[in-house]
């Protein structure tokens, strides 16, 4: 079974984000450095070499596959910000009704820019993913 190409990998955070073009999306990578930061109060790491992420859990599939990712992510790509979260946790859909101008998919929230969103339910969302994936690893 192939392994998962994104690893945690010991890659500078701050040069990453250095090294985003677009000055909006770079600014606005550091805003949610600062508040992953803050709710997981844990130190960042590169995985691959464009996602920065918080925490690790171990995750294995009734299909065998297995492997390990951040517990919560972002990375400002050249198309939006991108946020790892989960979306399994009670009142998730209320709080994405509550957001503003996003896209989701199977894990990622998908921002143009954080001042289209609304920074408290960003916040919230963020906190009660990292939350409810912390507690389902170790439960």
């Amino acid at each position: 079974m192939a392994e998962n190409k994104t690893r945690q990998n010991e890659g500078s955070v701050e040069s990453f984000l250095d090294s985003v073009e677009n000055q909006q999306r770079r600014s606005d990578g550091y805003a949610v450095l600062e508040l992953m930061k803050r709710i997981t109060q844990l130190e960042p790491k590169m995985w691959g070499d464009a996602i920065i992420g918080f925490g690790t859990y171990h995750y294995k599939y009734a299909s065998g596959r297995e492997g390990d990712m951040p517990l919560v992510a972002f990375s400002p790509r050249k198309q939006n910000l991108t946020v790892y979260v989960t979306y399994d946790f009670e009142g998730c859909d209320q709080l994405l009704a509550r957001l503003g101008k996003h896209k989701t998919s199977v894990s990622c929230l998908y921002i143009n820019k954080l001042s289209d969103v609304d920074p408290v339910v960003l916040e919230e969302i963020v906190t009660r993913s990292y939350h409810y994936t912390l507690n389902r690893k170790s439960g």
